[in-house]
């Protein structure tokens, strides 16, 4: 299957095979708002107090070369990737949309390009929130299936996006964008971090943008509300390991530009917590008293961050 997309490329690919019966396989036992109702209760324990965004005329959006023609824009939220060379510019995520006039002036201090296309790496609002502001500018979005879906229903409870901010392309097989004079696949993975998870690959630049399904400030993020899964963050991460070189570069959905060792420590250290779980729902205890056990506590010093989330996707692994 091929067509066109405003001049560039776009094929499916066959390099990975991944069935989307495997890629949807999101819990299917609950309805949608009950499995969200469920893993809010699960987070519940860890009494959570979330802080509240900062103001935003006070963030700092900087723009760092990664390699080749691959950018990396940071500020809050969400870490986005940038391509820039001939044929225009493609980001990858947004961030919130307050802060869309600092993230152009962070591109435009590279490129006066055009904004050609806009990959949203999953559906959360601090990789999404500019959809809107960079669609009226140009861009076309491009997206998995399960992310257009869930705009358009609103996640958390929380009301749809705007129609604008809606990817106008979406896949579940991947796909190829010919561009700058590179392929850069787009490809979904398993249900990871939500049941939209999505990498994008520069092939000549060697860069591997692997949104939220691979983070380095903390635990893997399993938001298993929005579909995200213990064992699809095992598998997302190995195909990451698996696809990276010694000398490719991987672009977290948060922290800092790494190596494939960063993904085989995140990877480790979950099979190394889902393992302590394992033992102590063994002695027959409840998840309130896991929680209360600490199962980390010699962990979390590196580790400790969205631990809320983390031991949620776990526990319900463990329990099916």
């Amino acid at each position: 299957m091929e067509s066109r997309t405003t001049g560039v490329h776009v094929r499916l690919l066959a390099v990975l095979s991944i069935s989307t019966a495997t890629l949807l396989g999101a819990p299917q036992a609950f309805a949608q708002a009950d499995l969200q109702a469920l893993y809010e209760s699960l987070q519940a324990p860890f009494n959570l107090q979330l802080a509240g965004r900062p103001q935003w005329d006070t963030v700092d959006v900087t723009i760092h070369h990664v390699a080749g023609g691959i950018y990396q824009i940071r500020g809050e939220g969400g870490n986005i990737g940038m391509s820039v060379g001939e044929d225009g510019i493609i980001l990858i995520d947004d961030q919130f949309a307050p802060l869309s006039e600092k993230i152009m002036a962070a591109i435009r201090s590279v490129s006066d390009a055009p904004i050609r296309f806009l990959i949203n790496t999953h559906v959360h609002d601090d990789h999404v929130g500019g959809n809107a502001i960079f669609a009226e500018m140009g861009a076309t979005i491009i997206a998995h299936d399960r992310v257009r879906i869930r705009m358009m229903e609103g996640i958390r409870g929380n009301p749809p996006l705007a129609r604008e901010a809606w990817p106008v392309v979406t896949f579940s097989d991947p796909i190829s964008l010919h561009f700058n004079g590179e392929e850069v696949r787009i490809f979904p993975v398993p249900p990871a971090h939500t049941d939209g998870d999505i990498y994008v690959h520069f092939t000549g630049s060697n860069v591997l943008h692997l949104g939220d399904a691979f983070r380095t400030t903390g635990y893997p993020n399993i938001d298993t509300g929005n579909g995200g899964t213990y064992q699809g963050t095992l598998d997302a991460l190995q195909i990451a390991i698996d696809l990276a070189g010694p000398d490719t570069l991987l672009i977290p959905g948060h922290g800092v530009v790494s190596k494939r060792e960063a993904a085989i420590e995140l990877r480790d250290i979950a099979v190394e917590v889902h393992g302590r779980v394992a033992a102590l729902l063994a002695q027959g205890m409840t998840y309130e008293e896991i929680i209360a056990a600490k199962p980390t506590i010699d962990l979390d010093p590196r580790w400790g961050s969205r631990l809320d989330r983390f031991l949620p996707g776990i526990y319900l692994d463990l329990t099916d």
